[in-house]
């Protein structure tokens, strides 16, 4: 049986995919399923963001064939693993939660590098180019250590 695991973000356009797309680059994928979604519902269906898929590309990181979906609470059953990018993602997702066992499921992706310290990735949305870049280096850092564990 495969392992499973969803990257969790607001709108999965910007850091989800990008984590989703890191992870399938570091783990063997005929032995792990990696995936993505929002909590919010605004990017159904659409590609990552353009500077999502430009700062994957200029890392030979090809994200282009993702396509956005919402979490939903089945993903509890589905999922071994649930990463969220920041508290408020974390929030929205454990409300979600049914039963203990789904809560336990979700982590702060950053508490893979800074454990216990409650590290948000920042939504780079809203900035400049750089703030993708800073983005992506974080969650490349934290994907190294999901792959290297799972």
């Amino acid at each position: 049986m495969k392992t499973k695991v969803i990257m969790v973000c607001l709108g999965n356009i910007c850091r989800s995919p990008l984590a989703e797309g890191l992870l399938k680059s570091k783990i063997n994928t005929s032995n792990i399923y990696v995936t993505s979604a929002g909590t919010g519902h605004w990017h159904v269906g659409e590609q990552p963001d353009p500077r999502s898929i430009a700062v994957a590309k200029k890392n030979n990181l090809d994200i282009t064939n993702q396509q956005g979906r919402q979490f939903k609470t089945e993903d509890f059953k589905e999922f071994d693993y649930i990463f969220v990018m920041d508290n408020s993602n974390k929030e929205n997702v454990l409300k979600l939660a049914k039963t203990e066992e789904d809560k336990q499921k979700v982590q702060l992706i950053l508490e893979e590098i800074f454990p216990g310290e409650n590290v948000d990735v920042p939504d780079p949305y809203y900035g400049g180019n750089s703030g993708f870049d800073k983005v992506y280096d974080m969650l490349n850092q934290a994907c190294e250590k999901i792959a290297n564990r799972i």
